[in-house]
C-alpha cells in the first residue's frame, strides 16, 4: 500500500536515486533551516537596531552591494570546481555571522543601545548579508544538482529535496519564536554553526557519489568571464523568459511582505516579539511547503506538467493580491502570504530549477547567479520603490495592488513560453548555451 501511494506521488524513484536526492535533502535542510532562522532574525535585528521605516531603502541597496558581488563570484567559478564554492563561500558566511554574534553583546554597537538610528552600521551590514546569502548560496546548491540530474529524474527526485528543505525550514523559525528566551547573540551564533554544517554535507555527498565530482570549470578550453552569464542572459530569449518567472514575483511580494512587516511593527512594539511573529510566519509557510512537497510537488508537475505549474502560481499570486486588498488586516495579510509562500517554495521554486536542465554550464552557474543574484534584487528593489512611493500604508494597500495584478498578467504569459519552450527542448535533447 505504501509503495503504490508513494509510486503516485513521487514516481519510480530507484534505489539509487533515493539515496542520492535523500543526501541532497538533508544538505538542502541545513542550508535552508539556517536562511529561515537568518531571515526573521535580519528584519527583527534591523527594526531594532536601525528602524523599520528604512527597510525599503535596506532592500534597494543590497541591488548596489550584489553586483560586485556576482562579478566575484563569477571569478570563483571559473578558478574552482562546484564543491569547493560551497566550501570558501561558506565560510566566509560563517565567519560573518559569528562576528555579528559578538558585536550584539557589544554595549554600544549591539543591542543595548536601544534606539534606532539610520547611522547604525550593523543593522545594515546584517540585512545585506542576509541578503547576499539568498542570493549565492541556495542558486549555488541548484546549479550543483541541476548539473548532475537529467529532467525525469528531476521531476520524480526534486519534491523529495524541496521536502528536506521545508523541515529545515520550520526548524529555523521555530528557533526565532524563542526569540525572547534564547537571545539574538545566541541565535546569531546558531547561524554560523548551521553554515558550518553545509561544507561537510557537500563533501560527502561527493565522497558518495563521486561521478558528480566532475571536472572543475577551470578546467575548460578557456574561462568565459565574469560578465559571459550577463551576456547569455541578455541574447538568449528563454533565459530572459527564466528572469521572468524568477523575478516578477519578488516585486509582487515585496509590496504584500512589506505591508505585513509595516503593520506588524505597528502591533508589536520590541525587537524580540517582532522576530517570535516572524518565527511563526517562518513556521507556518513551510509547514504548508512541506505537505505540498510531500503530497503535491512531484505528483503535480508529473501529471500536470511543467507549463500548468509555471502558470498555476501566478494565478494564485492575483488571488491572494485580490482578497488582500479587500481585508487588508495583519492577519489576513499573514494567511495570504503563507499561501504564497508555501506555494512557491513547494512548486514554482523545483519548476524554476527544471527549466535549468536543458542548459549549458554557464548558464547554470552564471547566467543563473545573475538571474537569482541581481534579478532577484533588482526585483526587490523595484518592490520596495514602490512601497517607498506611498507613504500612506491604505494608498500602498490600493495602488500597490492595482501595479501588482498588472505585473501578474505579464508573468502568466512568460510562464507559457518557458514551459512551452522548455518541453520542446527537452523533447528535442537540444541545450541553451
Amino acid at each position: 500500500m505504501f509503495a503504490r501511494i508513494a509510486r503516485a506521488l513521487w514516481g519510480d524513484l530507484s534505489r539509487e536515486e533515493f539515496k542520492r536526492f535523500g543526501m541532497l535533502a538533508v544538505t538542502f535542510l541545513f542550508l535552508i533551516g539556517t536562511y529561515w532562522l537568518m531571515r526573521p532574525l535580519k528584519d527583527g535585528l534591523f527594526i531594532g537596531i536601525v528602524g523599520k521605516l528604512y527597510l525599503p531603502y535596506a532592500k534597494m541597496l543590497s541591488l548596489f552591494f550584489i553586483i560586485p558581488l556576482l562579478l566575484f563570484y563569477a571569478k570563483l567559478v571559473d578558478w574552482f570546481s562546484r564543491d569547493k564554492l560551497f566550501y570558501i563561500l561558506t565560510t566566509v558566511y560563517a565567519s560573518l555571522f559569528l562576528a555579528i554574534a559578538y558585536l550584539l553583546i557589544h554595549p554600544t554597537i549591539g543591542l543595548a543601545n536601544a534606539t534606532p538610528d539610520k547611522s547604525r552600521i550593523l543593522g545594515w551590514i546584517i540585512y545585506i548579508g542576509v541578503e547576499s546569502f539568498g542570493s549565492l548560496i541556495p542558486g549555488l546548491f541548484w546549479a550543483f544538482v541541476a548539473s548532475t540530474t537529467e529532467s525525469a529524474s528531476a521531476k520524480r527526485g526534486f519534491g523529495l529535496i524541496i521536502a528536506g528543505g521545508q523541515i529545515g525550514a520550520i526548524a529555523g523559525p521555530t528557533l526565532a519564536t524563542y526569540a525572547e528566551y534564547i537571545g539574538m547573540p545566541i541565535l546569531a551564533l546558531c547561524v554560523a554553526v548551521g553554515i558550518f554544517v553545509i561544507p561537510f554535507m557537500i563533501w560527502n555527498f561527493v565522497r558518495v557519489f563521486p561521478l558528480v565530482h566532475t571536472t572543475p570549470l577551470e578546467g575548460k578550453k578557456k574561462n568565459t568571464g565574469p560578465i559571459e552569464g550577463l551576456r547569455l542572459l541578455l541574447s538568449r530569449p528563454y533565459l530572459l523568459g527564466i528572469l521572468g518567472i524568477s523575478t516578477l514575483y519578488e516585486v509582487v511580494g515585496t509590496v504584500l511582505d512589506y505591508q505585513m512587516k509595516f503593520v506588524a511593527a505597528e502591533t508589536y512594539h520590541s525587537t524580540e516579539k517582532i522576530t517570535a511573529f516572524l518565527g511563526l510566519y517562518g513556521q507556518s509557510t513551510n509547514f504548508l511547503a512541506l505537505m505540498l512537497a510531500l503530497l503535491g510537488t512531484s505528483f503535480i508537475i508529473r501529471r500536470f506538467g511543467l507549463t500548468f505549474s509555471l502558470i498555476a502560481f501566478p494565478v494564485a499570486v492575483a488571488a491572494v493580491v485580490c482578497a488582500i486588498w479587500f481585508v487588508p488586516s495583519l492577519w489576513m495579510l499573514f494567511g495570504g502570504m503563507v499561501a504564497l509562500k508555501g506555494i512557491s517554495y513547494a512548486l514554482n521554486n523545483p519548476c524554476k530549477e527544471i527549466v535549468y536542465i536543458p542548459t549549458s554550464k554557464d548558464v547554470k552557474f552564471k547566467a543563473k547567479s545573475w538571474i537569482e543574484g541581481f534579478g532577484g534584487r533588482g526585483a526587490k528593489a523595484t518592490g520596495s520603490g514602490i512601497n517607498a512611493m506611498f507613504t500612506q500604508m491604505a494608498d500602498l494597500m490600493f495602488y500597490g495592488s492595482i501595479i501588482s495584478l498588472g505585473i501578474i498578467g505579464v508573468w502568466i504569459l512568460v510562464a507559457y513560453y518557458v514551459g512551452t519552450t522548455n518541453e520542446q527542448h527537452v523533447k528535442d535533447g537540444t541545450i541553451i548555451q
